[in-house]
């Protein structure tokens, strides 16, 4: 079961002027399922992107990143679940650009202006004859798709599920420059999750009016403040994609400087939008029991506090020590000794669990008894602090921790 993850309602959710979906059933993987999904965009929606860093990026991240950068217009996304076509050579490429072109031959559009999206089991080829046969149902469903309601955003959330466990989906409403903007964006992801990114797909989309020249960076800022600083299992996926769209149906005047009074508005209501799919992918970690928030202070810079961070919140030891409640924090210190900070002074070393001081001045504090580790263990929320001792940097990581249910799930993924 996921950890404290509620299941979203479509009554929660706000469509985005501009933005149509369609979701079907064309038995990718698995028949009587949702697992092909189209977004199809009005002329003149701006769109960001990041992917996965991955050297293995798969087929369609590839051709993602070859059309974003083509300079036509983005019209359509069209996302399978259920196969990656990573892994898949040359034939996953054609594939990947044969869906594009299937899909903008229905549309009148250039293959350019379409991006594809795969998530699911990797090396194998991607069933062309069911996703190909599929794409006038979805087509169909984006017809009937009313853009002021979330029914079909919820829809598109179950219809890119994989091991998820539960939908992930959310929404906001915000002001910039005296007009009503609104957001809604979906996620994908619960193994196969490190930063740069995760196994996931992101899906954000709002009215407000941003110039081209701003997603970019508007993209890589949102997925550095949220799925950049998640963690379930230390691997990165070949398939990772966090796609932000920006309709300009809201009516403020474009947004071209991020560092500007709206540019600041527009990422103070989004980032908690990203964060809060970010953290469903952590709380619906596959097998996990804890949501884990490991906070690093007093570093000399941001990196050395992310190796840190990363550090502990990868450790299989630390994440299984979770998982059984079992107050064994010796494990968190070796994981912050084998960082890589080659100067760093132990003695400085401050540990908090929860509430709990746990170590000062790299040792035991006196006051430590396990009975109250033991108490933050047994909680399904813990935040773990660590300070250096050695600058005014601090960042956070979000984890989960090992169950025996995360060998099972992967076990059996294939099966």
């Amino acid at each position: 079961m996921p950890v404290l993850l509620d299941v979203p309602a479509a009554s929660d959710l706000r469509g985005i002027a501009g933005v149509r979906i369609g979701v079907a059933q064309a038995g990718i993987r698995k028949p009587n399922r949702y697992d092909l999904t189209v977004f199809l965009l009005d002329e003149g929606c701006s769109v960001g992107a990041v992917f996965t860093q991955n050297r293995y990026a798969a087929a369609p991240v590839q051709v993602c990143r070859e059309h974003l950068g083509s300079g036509s217009g983005i019209r359509a996304m069209v996302i399978n679940t259920g196969n990656a076509n990573a892994g898949t050579g040359e034939p996953g490429l054609v594939d990947a650009r044969q869906t594009c072109h299937a899909l903008a031959r229905a549309l009148g559009l250039d293959h350019e202006q379409v991006l594809p999206f795969s998530t699911g089991v990797i090396m194998e080829p991607l069933p062309m004859d069911r996703l190909l046969a599929g794409l006038p149902a979805a087509l169909e469903s984006a017809s009937q798709h009313t853009a002021t309601t979330g029914d079909q955003w919820l829809l598109a959330a179950q219809g890119i599920m994989t091991t998820d466990t539960l939908p992930k989906a959310c929404s906001t409403q915000f002001q910039i420059a005296d007009h009503t903007v609104v957001a809604t964006g979906i996620a994908k992801g619960a193994g196969m999750i490190r930063p740069n990114m995760a196994t996931m797909l992101g899906f954000l989309a709002t009215d407000a009016a941003v110039s081209p020249e701003a997603m970019g960076p508007l993209a890589r800022r949102l997925a550095d403040a949220s799925f950049n600083r998640i963690t379930i299992d230390g691997d990165t996926s070949t398939n990772d994609s966090f796609v932000v769209v920006a309709t300009g149906q809201a009516g403020n005047p474009p947004i071209t400087d991020l560092d500007g009074a709206d540019g600041n508005a527009l990422l103070a209501a989004l980032t908690p939008v990203a964060r809060q799919l970010a953290h469903a992918i952590v709380r619906d970690g596959e097998g996990a029991t804890k949501f884990i928030a490991v906070r690093v202070n007093g570093g000399a810079s941001t990196d050395e506090c992310l190796k840190v961070a990363y550090a502990v919140a990868h450790s299989p030891l630390v994440k299984t020590a979770f998982f059984a409640s079992d107050p064994n924090l010796g494990r968190i210190l070796a994981a912050v000794g084998y960082a890589g900070i080659s100067d760093l002074d132990v003695s400085r070393i401050e540990l908090h669990l929860g509430d709990v001081h746990v170590v000062t001045g790299g040792g035991r504090h006196p006051s430590y008894r396990e009975a109250d580790g033991q108490r933050v263990m047994n909680q399904p929320e813990i935040l773990v602090q660590i300070g250096l001792g050695r600058g005014n940097a601090s960042e956070t990581v979000w984890t989960c921790d090992f169950s025996h249910d995360y060998v099972t799930i992967n076990a059996d993924y294939r099966s």
